[in-house]
């Protein structure tokens, strides 16, 4: 108990009563259906002053600390997401996860942990959640309680709801803040050596079919948008995305977002569909933020007719499986070939895998740069150029260990300096790199 006779969750209790009386009222004053399409300081400062009047009118004996975290929290609430965008605004954390309106889970440093943050209940996180979608044109009820969008800062927003969720709605939400990661920032980082750096951005430059491998939150988005920062400014890149969240650093770019279906089931654009038009639309790269389906066979043959330099993402834990995740996808997608040939397609389409790992502990690496050769009989043979090889783990519980070049000199390397890349004569010679 406290020093006044009140328990902290009375405390709560009675500050969350007098927000939603607050904001009730401010409901009752003001026309609010149309805040979310104004934009603009002096609106907010006008509706803060409201915040203010209300405040001291309902309640004055509130503390100067509770008073501004109130008139905040009401604001958020009406031009934001509540509760959400104390989390939104916090550049130290990657990920957040909903599992219902109590239980919110945050990832720092690579470690997860619980929040304070919390929703009144499922209706209240319901309402965020609509408030989100609707912004960019999809819908979560209970005909499709399945959802993928994106917030205005780019961060990425998976949802489910009941009936499928049985705790209440669960949110994941993969930041990405306005301002990406860069070259320098993945090198101070460890990600990778300045010897990795020549090479991809060589590769990026002389248009090498590129594929990044990885988990889930191993970075593989963040590498493709640090990559594309070397795509000759006058060429024109198309992208196609489930949910739009890459953040490209071209002036010639078309972005392309898939559109699920409407409540009657109607009007579906998928990522084959969208791939199939942009060929239509003479682009000199294709960017796919994630191969998932049948779209990967569309992928591999636009790498294959004159797209070269294309890029996409896959999730699979090395270079090996993601041969075999992308067997895998095309087949399931309903296309009929033997695999000798989906074999032959991806040989011929694919010079270079990036393989993006998330270790122990957080830190994410670079851990193989592999190049795809050709077939034989019926294997992919590929080669690695440069490795991370884990070490041991730290006392604070964190991987660690050291790169390294494997000796083998790229088959690509024509390709390069035909394009006028140079890169340093002992490049690729076998030895442990430091960085």
């Amino acid at each position: 108990m406290s020093g006044t006779g009140i328990s902290p969750v009375d405390q709560n209790m009675a500050f969350d009563d007098l927000k939603r009386l607050i904001h009730g009222k401010l409901v009752e004053k003001l026309d609010l259906t149309r805040v979310g399409d104004l934009e603009g300081d002096s609106l907010r400062r006008e509706i803060r002053l409201v915040i203010e009047h209300l405040c001291d009118t309902e309640n004055p004996l509130l503390n100067r600390s509770e008073r501004e975290r109130l008139i905040e929290e009401i604001l958020d609430e009406t031009f934001g997401f509540g509760p959400l965008e104390l989390l939104l605004k916090d550049q130290s954390i990657a990920d957040i996860m909903i599992n219902g309106p109590k239980h919110v889970f945050v990832e720092k440093d690579g470690r997860i942990e619980r929040s304070n943050v919390v929703f009144r209940d499922n209706q209240h996180l319901l309402q965020i959640l609509d408030r989100i979608v609707s912004k960019v044109g999809r819908r979560v009820d209970e005909t499709s309680p399945l959802v993928d969008a994106r917030l205005p800062d780019g961060s990425r927003l998976n949802a489910v709801i009941p009936p499928l969720a049985l705790d209440g709605p669960s949110l994941t939400i993969r930041k990405f803040g306005s301002n990406p990661l860069g070259l320098e920032d993945l090198l101070r980082f460890g990600a990778f050596t300045p010897e990795i750096a020549m090479l991809l951005e060589g590769a990026i430059k002389a248009r090498v079919n590129t594929i990044i491998s990885g988990g889930t939150g191993s970075g593989k988005t963040t590498l493709l948008n640090t990559l594309s920062s070397f795509i000759q400014s006058d060429h024109r890149v198309i992208t196609i995305e489930d949910a739009a969240e890459l953040q490209l650093q071209q002036d010639h770019i078309l972005r392309l977002e898939t559109r699920p279906p409407n409540i009657e089931g109607r009007g579906q654009i998928t990522a084959t569909d969208l791939v199939k038009n942009a060929l239509r639309m003479r682009p000199d790269r294709i960017i796919i933020g994630e191969c998932r389906g049948a779209e990967s066979l569309d992928m591999l043959q636009a790498m294959n007719t004159g797209h070269e330099g294309s890029l996409t993402t896959i999730h699979a834990n090395s270079p090996r499986d993601a041969v075999s995740r992308l067997e895998t996808m095309i087949t399931m997608g309903g296309v009929e070939l033997p695999l000798k040939a989906l074999r032959q397609q991806f040989a011929s389409a694919v010079d270079l895998i990036i393989q993006v790992n998330r270790l122990q502990g957080g830190p994410r690496k670079v851990t193989h740069i592999t190049e795809v050769l050709n077939m034989e009989q019926d294997t992919v043979i590929m080669q690695d150029i440069f490795l991370f090889i884990q070490d041991g783990i730290d006392a604070d519980g964190r991987a660690f260990g050291h790169f390294e070049a494997t000796g083998v000199r790229p088959a690509f390397m024509d390709r390069l300096e035909a394009a006028g890349v140079r890169l340093p004569s002992n490049l690729f010679a076998n030895r442990v790199l430091q960085g």
